[in-house]
């Protein structure tokens, strides 16, 4: 499948594997696809990116993701169905925090355990690659550019998904942005 990435498309795989390294994960997760993607310059993603989240939102964007982090990687509506059978996330992540520090719940450090020193793709992260296949096929593009990996992004759901939509970033915000020329 990777023959078929675009300069672009691998230059963001890597820089997520690179974003992974820096940030002490174990694994590459959509989230790091997600902030080599927003790393990328004169790109169709990166123009994309520029219009419907520009760089003064993208704090916020962070913001919401490091949230996400913290709760384990549970979206909004993950933490909002579990405190509808009374369990309140919040508190929970407070206590773990109390007893092991700041971000204890991340869960993908290094040091969490054995660690063989190669980065792998969290099967998250593989879903999203596939799905970037897909949606290329289904746009009838020849090759898979970085902008087909912020559609997939945007249309698997999830935390990176629900703090993109939040930011206008939807898969058909995206779509429309592809579709249509750059203003001047």
């Amino acid at each position: 499948m990777f023959e078929r990435f675009t300069k672009a498309a691998r230059a963001t795989v890597k820089g997520a594997a690179a974003h992974a390294e820096r940030g002490g994960a174990a694994v590459v997760t959509p989230e790091h696809l997600l902030l080599a993607l927003l790393d990328r310059e004169d790109t169709r993603a990166a123009a994309v990116l520029g219009r419907l989240c520009p760089p003064e939102h993208r704090p916020s964007l962070l913001a919401a993701l490091s949230d996400a982090r913290r709760r384990a990687g549970l979206s909004r509506a993950d933490a909002e169905a579990l405190a509808g059978l009374g369990i309140d996330v919040g508190a929970i992540v407070e206590r773990v925090e109390e007893t092991h520090g700041a971000g204890a719940l991340a869960g993908d450090r290094k040091d969490a355990g054995w660690w063989s020193g190669r980065l792998t793709f969290s099967r998250e992260a593989k879903t999203v690659l596939e799905k970037s296949l897909r949606v290329a096929l289904a746009r009838k593009d020849r090759e898979i550019g970085d902008e087909h990996l912020l559609l997939a992004l945007t249309a698997l759901g999830g935390v990176v998904a629900e703090a993109l939509a939040d930011h206008g970033v939807t898969f058909a915000s995206v779509d429309t942005a592809l579709s249509s020329p750059a203003p001047l």
